[in-house]
């Protein structure tokens, strides 16, 4: 290469032949400290600046008199400053010249800054992003007012004005543009109709011209160039579909017609311009289609399918020099991100963004990616977009490929710091290597042949039936007839039969796998009645299936779980999401405690919009069954005990029940504002809860016995809002409104069953009594076992100042003094009307909780107990659990002998036998000779405490 081919001499040529052309200028500039060595760097990497600047010598100028080329735009500014440039245009020649001169003008700020290292890689991308934003906002605008001018206001079907939305797809989306980068545009509009002209067009005419209007606004070469480029093919149907789509046209494409490759493009897609409330709704709509809201592995056949075309890909001549599509290159790092996002996003909203270096460090943070890929994919995305934008800077021209030429390479590598060819090119292979490497890694397909599983040809129908029978026992199954003839039942069963192609592969591949997997559990044949159970409820919706194909750890955890406890089996049928939770062992086997149960709350309802009761509800449903299924796991398996189930049960309910709270008092005060006489933060509001909850005793279909009370003292005050109410009937509006969030049925069921009985007068009482006439009802109105289920009762939620008064009340209440003997007599006869009533044991079984003997006799014995002697020993009333008042009844020796460590004894072996009924999804009863020597032992003590 002769010395004057160097990419440094040829910008020294230039600079001397601008100074010779415009010595005026050349002479205020070259005083500026630095300026000359930056100029020499910047037009020895692109020839397009030198070029422009020699055309329009005063640009320069401009720019560096202004401090344009020292300094970063604050948001918003070259939106700003497009609009004042196209404040005085007209028409659309005038449009196209002033957008083509200003993108101009900003590409060469752009890329100076750029080239000087003046701007990192984020501020280059982001002003890009924005300039492209600009120029699309900008000139919609101005060619919506023309066109409504000439052809009307287009309008819905109630009249309503309608406005164009235009969607960025890819870069843009992302606001990660290059420097000449096409861009992907998306055009929708909210309804049909038309214009309200004299000879109206219809809507879909009206934005089709307009949407053509536009793209020929960027697009089109003029001698003033180009804007961007625009490439419309992302649309539904692609080039064969219309231009402009309605919001319904596009909801029906993507639920019916739309590819896996094109969720994929979506994850990036953002509104760019158009009616800011219509693109919130459009962008809502595609919400479900973009991120399912499972673990989606369904999408990974559709992820290796996309990952086999470009290895294909690399594999043509000339994709070594293609820093994007190349081995190693730009796309492999944005396909490693995105294919997380499509198969967790729907679960993990932390993922449901749009750059490409924030997605990899969430996957870092969510160890879904080491933090060695993380940071080594990170530098390497950075390096490759430096290089990319290096190519295109030097033309203004759309190409990956690094240069053939010395010279071009030469100018590469100066460009990005190196001192030549080589010393670049090996850390450019350095980061491609590491990035494969990484690509190879994540989308590894398994090249090994995998044994066919004998159970496959039964599967398959390809075995006689006493050749299949024979298998079956001898894989494990006790009655392989039965087996065999169940497994035909399901496989001409109507969820099967209704199966479409994809879903039978799905379950071709999974039943022999499944059949093996079930034939090495403890009682295979029971499981498998269990598992099919849950096929015949998920087998349409074919994620599921795919799940349990990828992953054989979830495939061996619904085995061992299902074969343990129908209640899970069932739980899992009803409520497939449960599945996802099979997925990783450790957080299936480790139950949260309170701080990680809302921390994952707030997670799962961040991503919901806060007027979106519905997915409020579902979502705060999922959150409990996936964690007390958690419960369940721990349990069964051991690694925790009873009593601590139930502090863990009980916590769900209290998280859960504090953000019902909380949702409901936020909607109301939205609607009439807040109760008067409400002080600071408070809510006024309290829930007790009663029974199990108010016990810590929860079981797993437990009901949540509760009690609202609120504690304003100026009832018939009214709330501060646009629509008053009075305060009492804004808190028993908020009463119905928890209620209504715990009990309505969504998709994912109920949260919980909610008993509110034990309030004062019942059912026919107030639903939320005052604080005031619950005291009144307690002294002097409650009977003795409304006292007895005051014992167990606890402020679970609501306003401080109002639970410590209900704290006080409640001491105040059950510490007063009573006659010994009158009060064994009541509990002695509410126990036998409840026995009466409750009492199951028949025809040789026993009904471990109202049986005699049973639970309710020990929770009678201890309420009596605490009643009798609280005013002596108000400690009593410290705690509401059976365990912890026995605890205290024992220390403060008020039970004769040892009666309450037995009855604590008795009380944890009958629990138990009670709890595991509940997850075998049996009835609270045993064999009348199970549990003997613990019913005589309670039996015994009732007869001596409360009949002596």
């Amino acid at each position: 290469m002769q010395p004057s081919e160097y990419p440094a001499k040829q910008a020294e040529i230039k600079w001397h032949h601008w100074q010779a052309a415009e010595p005026v200028l050349a002479a205020e500039l070259r005083v500026v400290a630095g300026f000359e060595a930056e100029l020499l760097r910047v037009w020895e990497g692109s020839d397009f600046v030198a070029q422009y600047c020699l055309k329009q010598p005063e640009l320069l100028m401009r720019l560096q008199r202004t401090g344009a080329l020292a300094r970063r735009y604050a948001e918003g500014e070259l939106d700003a400053l497009l609009g004042d440039r196209l404040g005085a245009v007209a028409d659309e020649p005038a449009l196209h010249r002033q957008l083509r001169r200003f993108r101009n003008e900003q590409m060469v700020r752009i890329i100076w800054r750029d080239l000087c290292q003046a701007a990192p890689l984020d501020e280059t991308l982001a002003d890009l992003s924005a300039l492209a934003d600009a120029c699309v906002a900008r000139s919609l605008a101005l060619l919506h007012v023309w066109a409504t001018e000439k052809h009307g206001v287009p309008r819905g079907e109630t009249g309503e004005p309608q406005s164009l939305v235009v969607l960025g797809m890819g870069k843009l989306g992302a606001r990660e543009l290059n420097l000449s980068s096409d861009i992907d545009l998306i055009f929708a509009y909210p309804e049909q109709g038309e214009t309200d002209a004299v000879r109206p067009l219809s809507n879909e005419q009206f934005f089709i011209r307009l949407c053509q209007q536009l793209v020929k606004a960027l697009n089109s070469q003029t001698a003033d160039g180009f804007v961007f480029r625009v490439d419309a093919r992302l649309r539904p149907f692609g080039d064969a579909g219309p231009l402009a789509f309605s919001f319904d046209a596009m909801e029906t494409y993507y639920q019916s017609h739309a590819r896996e490759w094109e969720r994929y493009a979506m994850i990036k897609a953002r509104v760019v311009a158009g009616d800011a409330a219509a693109g919130r709704e459009v962008m809502a709509m595609l919400q479900p289609f973009i991120y399912r809201r499972y673990l989606d592995f369904g999408a990974i056949e559709s992820i290796r399918d996309m990952k086999r075309l470009i290895s294909r890909e690399l594999k043509r001549k000339g994709m070594a020099d293609n820093v994007k599509l190349g081995p190693g290159g730009i796309r492999e790092i944005e396909f490693i991100g995105q294919a997380f996002q499509l198969i967790r996003g729907g679960r993990e909203p932390e993922l449901q963004i749009r750059p490409i270096l924030p997605v990899l460090r969430v996957l870092g943070e969510k160890q879904q990616l080491s933090a060695e890929e993380v940071a080594e994919l990170s530098e390497a995305y950075r390096f490759l977009r430096r290089v990319e934008n290096r190519i295109q800077a030097w033309k203004d021209r759309q190409t990956h490929l690094l240069p053939e030429s010395e010279a071009g390479r030469l100018r590469i590598a100066r460009t990005m710091g190196f001192a030549d060819w080589a010393s670049f090119f090996a850390v450019l292979e350095r980061h491609r290597l590491r990035v494969q490497a990484h690509f190879d890694n994540v989308f590894a397909l398994s090249e090994e042949v995998v044994a066919e599983s004998p159970l496959q040809a039964l599967w398959e129908q390809e075995l006689e039936d006493e050749q299949a029978v024979a298998l079956l026992e001898q894989s494990g199954y006790a009655a392989g007839a039965t087996v065999l003839a169940r497994l035909e039942a399901f496989r001409e069963g109507h969820a099967c039969r209704r199966l479409g192609q994809r879903g039978r592969h799905r379950l071709e591949e999974l039943m022999p796998v499944l059949l093996e997997a079930v034939a090495q559990s403890p009682v295979p044949d029971v499981t498998l009645e269990r598992i099919l159970k849950i096929l015949e409820s998920i087998a349409r919706r074919t994620a599921y299936l795919a799940l349990l194909v990828e992953n054989p750890t979830a495939l061996s955890q619904l085995v061992k779980l299902a074969g343990i406890s129908p209640w899970i089996a069932q739980q899992v049928a009803r409520h497939p999401l449960l599945l996802d939770e099979m997925l990783d062992p450790r957080r299936l086997y480790t139950p949260l405690k309170r701080e990680g149960l809302e921390a994952e709350l707030e997670t799962a309802l961040a991503a919901v919009d806060a007027d979106d009761l519905e997915q409020q509800m579902e979502r705060m449903r999922q959150f409990t069954q996936s964690n007390m299924l958690r419960v369940a796991a721990a349990d069964l398996t051991g690694g925790i005990p009873l009593m601590v189930v139930s502090d863990y049960l009980t916590e769900i309910a209290e998280t859960v029940t504090r953000k019902v709270l909380e949702q409901a008092w936020d909607c109301l005060v939205a609607k009439h504002g807040r109760p008067s006489n409400v002080v600071g933060d408070g809510k006024g509001f309290a829930v007790i809860g009663y029974g199990k909850l108010g016990g810590i005793e929860l079981g797993y279909g437990s009901d949540l016995d509760m009690v609202f009370l609120h504690g304003n003292d100026n009832p018939n005050g009214m709330t501060d809002g646009e629509r008053p109410i009075a305060n009492d009937l804004f808190y028993a509006r908020l009463g119905q409104r928890m209620i209504h969030m715990y009990t309505t049925r969504t998709p994912a069921g109920t949260l919980y069953e909610v008993d509110m009985r034990l309030r004062p007068n019942g059912n026919s009482g107030m639903l939320v009594s005052s604080l005031e006439a619950f005291e009144q009802y307690q002294k002097n109105a409650a009977w003795t076992w409304e006292h007895q289920a005051l014992l167990r009762a606890r402020a679970v939620a609501g306003d401080t100042e109002v639970i410590e008064r209900f704290q006080r009340l409640r001491r105040e209440v059950l510490g007063r003094e009573r006659d010994p003997e009158r009060l064994r007599e009541d509990v002695r006869e509410m126990r036998e009307k409840m026995r009466a009533a409750l009492d199951k044991s028949k025809d040789g079984h026993f009904d471990i909780k109202q049986g005699a003997g049973g639970i309710a006799d020990i929770e009678f014995m201890v309420q009596y107990g605490v009643l009798r002697w609280a005013h002596k020993h108000p400690d009593l009333l410290d705690w509401t659990d059976n365990i912890r008042l026995l605890d205290t009844l024992a220390g403060h020796r008020l039970f004769t002998g040892e009666v309450a460590e037995q009855l604590a004894g008795n009380y944890r072996a009958l629990r138990a036998a009670y709890h595991r009924k509940a997850l075998s999804e049996l009835p609270g009863l045993v064999s009348g000779d199970e549990l003997l020597q613990e019913r005589a032992q309670v039996w015994a003590l009732w007869q001596r405490l409360m009949t002596a």
